[in-house]
């Protein structure tokens, strides 16, 4: 038998709003991948260390706040050439930035480069209503897939593949679950509906049927689902959205920035109230004023919550 070789690597899912949507960054080069490199033991004193090193020289920029994500490390989800190339281990990161002027200039000089998330996962945004792609294309091949055992039986297992269809998706008498990302994109990559399904070799260019949508080398795609998922079930009961906040802001910032994270809209009113019996957010006295219209009050984050309660979030429920 070959040597057994294996490595730990390091991923960084680094998250902003641009725009009014969230965008990740991406090395350079023509695959779409997110910053990881290999974890070094002798010269990391810690994996974060080394995340924050390996994602500072592939893209200029230093995160801020992080944290530990998940450990990837299925049988070939990093497809190389040759027995005796290393089985790597990946442990994830979610990493949130606030991006400058300044650090804008540091990934132009790495030819790293920002992309908003829904450009990886189209049918997880619904701010301006269901998506059409939904409907008219995932669900009836997800549907047909499931009704042909045969072929769902040696992917699946547990939970029959059409309750996982319903409940993932919000069908009959369940609703979409924000937080059901992974699940989504696991059940699409299962039914080859994903690129990388076919890039993996569990499906041919011939019996697949791959959905409009930005494919990412090896299982990146799956750590950003993850990621997006952690994201959409912390804001619920810790207030890391201001960590993509700037210091001063308004309620309608504030809400835009909600609604492009969770890939929905809020009733301003509701959030506003929201907002307030949450006591996360102080007026500063000071006020915006904008093109034609009324000055707007900025606000900050009222940083004594973190001392008053202990999961002080945005409770936003589901769908």
């Amino acid at each position: 038998m070959p040597e057994q070789i294996m490595e730990i690597g390091l991923n960084a899912v680094i998250v902003a709003i641009v725009d009014n949507t969230p965008a990740i960054l991406q090395t350079a080069g023509e695959n779409d991948a997110l910053p990881y490199g290999k974890f070094d033991p002798g010269t990391h004193r810690t994996m974060e260390e080394g995340l924050r090193e390996l994602v500072e020289a592939q893209t200029g920029i230093r995160p801020g706040y992080v944290e530990q994500l998940y450990t990837f490390g299925d049988r070939g989800r990093m497809p190389v050439a040759g027995d005796k190339s290393p089985h790597v281990v990946s442990v994830g990161y979610l990493a949130l930035s606030r991006f400058n002027t300044d650090q804008n200039t540091e990934i132009k000089l790495t030819n790293a480069k920002l992309r908003a998330w829904y450009d990886f996962f189209p049918w997880e945004d619904w701010r301006k209503g269901r998506p059409a792609l939904l409907d008219e294309t995932i669900i009836p091949h997800l549907l047909e897939w499931a009704a042909h055992p045969a072929r769902v039986n040696r992917i699946i297992r547990g939970l029959d593949p059409l309750s996982r269809i319903r409940i993932s998706f919000g069908l009959e008498e369940s609703s979409w679950d924000d937080e059901l990302v992974l699940e989504r994109y696991e059940m699409m990559y299962a039914a080859g509906l994903l690129a990388e399904a076919v890039v993996d070799g569990r499906f041919t260019q011939e019996n697949s049927n791959i959905i409009p949508s930005i494919a990412m080398v090896h299982d990146h795609r799956r750590i950003l689902a993850t990621a997006i998922a952690r994201l959409r079930g912390k804001l619920k009961y810790r207030p890391v959205i201001f960590e993509l906040m700037p210091e001063t802001f308004t309620l309608f910032d504030l809400q835009q920035t909600v609604e492009s994270i969770f890939g929905r809209a809020v009733h301003k009113q509701n959030f506003r109230r929201l907002v307030e019996n949450a006591a996360l957010v102080e007026p500063t006295g000071a006020s915006q004023r904008s093109t034609g219209g009324r000055p707007a009050a900025l606000f900050r984050f009222r940083s004594r919550i973190l001392k008053e309660r202990p999961a002080p979030g945005l409770k936003i429920g589901r769908r």
